[in-house]
């Protein structure tokens, strides 16, 4: 059951030679997979632009893209943190929460995407490697969770553990293009999966 969530995929594509670079350099002085997990929940966090934040032209819509680019949306980034985890051997899945996405267009919610991690010490621990701004402070303390936005009114989490993004989000990844068209056409569910 766990090995799904170490497999490379066309979305997770750690097999990318810079991908395999990174992930090893991130586990110089790390004495355990804890140690290396926050190395790579950081790096995404603060090193790869959050595409809604820098209203980037370019939408990535795999691992390798996030890298090459240093820009995604939530969803990009937890692929490259998935991908950065896999290559050092720990386990990786994706979920989701449906939250108000105002601060783009008003009146709209939409997914948003978060990581699993599988860490031999704590177990399964969800984290957001959105990235942080003010009123933003997302960081990595297992066993205490503490993610980029608590839920508010008609907001909730889709906690399922994916080995892979829901085909809703790959497809919009996919299909448009730039931060004008990804605020008009963000992934979203009507109701609680």
């Amino acid at each position: 059951m766990i090995k799904k969530y170490l497999e490379a995929t066309k979305i997770v594509d750690y097999h990318d030679p810079a991908i395999q670079a990174l992930a090893k350099e991130l586990t110089k002085n790390c004495k355990d997979d804890t140690a290396i997990a926050k190395n790579c929940f950081e790096y995404v966090r603060d090193e790869i632009h959050h595409s809604g934040d820098y209203k980037d032209s370019i939408t990535t819509s795999t691992a390798s893209e996030v890298l090459k680019h240093k820009t995604g949306w939530c969803y990009a980034k937890a692929f490259l943190l998935a991908a950065l985890l896999r290559a050092n051997g720990i386990p990786a899945g994706f979920c989701y929460q449906r939250l108000s996405c105002s601060e783009y267009k008003p009146d709209i919610y939409c997914l948003h995407g978060l990581n699993w991690i599988y860490l031999k010490d704590y177990g399964w621990y969800r984290v957001d490697a959105r990235g942080n701004k003010e009123g933003v402070d997302a960081q990595f303390n297992p066993p205490y969770e503490q993610l980029a936005f608590k839920l508010q009114e008609n907001e909730f989490d889709l906690n399922e553990n994916l080995a892979e993004p829901l085909s809703v989000v790959v497809e919009t990844l996919r299909k448009y293009k730039g931060y004008d068209e990804m605020i008009c056409h963000f992934p979203d569910v009507e109701t609680r999966v």
